[in-house]
């Protein structure tokens, strides 16, 4: 959820040439990560949850790589990026430890 707040604070410096493209498309898959882990947990059964949890690390790949572009095109300096870059990754590193606890 924090990540999310933060993707939203940014992305309101963005041109707004972008409210429609690029920071759009971050904050819908950032809120896309949150939202499906929690519709995952909400389902009966683990099958389901580990459905849901892997449409979350699509949409966190995703963002890495909106993070990326952003970086690029000028619209995120380096070191907003690399923190932004680092949470993303820790999220990541969580997804993966639920998949692990569920499957056991």
């Amino acid at each position: 959820m924090l990540l999310t707040k933060d993707i939203y604070e940014i992305t309101e410096h963005f041109p707004q040439a972008e409210n429609y493209g690029l920071s759009s498309q971050m904050r819908r898959a950032a809120v896309s990560i949150p939202s499906n882990i929690a519709e995952g947990a909400g389902r009966r059964s683990d099958k389901e949850f580990l459905h849901f949890i892997g449409i979350a690390q699509g949409s966190a790949s995703e963002l890495d790589t909106q993070i990326e572009l952003s970086t690029m095109v000028g619209y995120l300096v380096a070191d907003k990026a690399q923190a932004l870059t680092q949470q993303l990754t820790n999220v990541t590193k969580m997804l993966f430890g639920l998949t692990r606890s569920i499957n056991k």
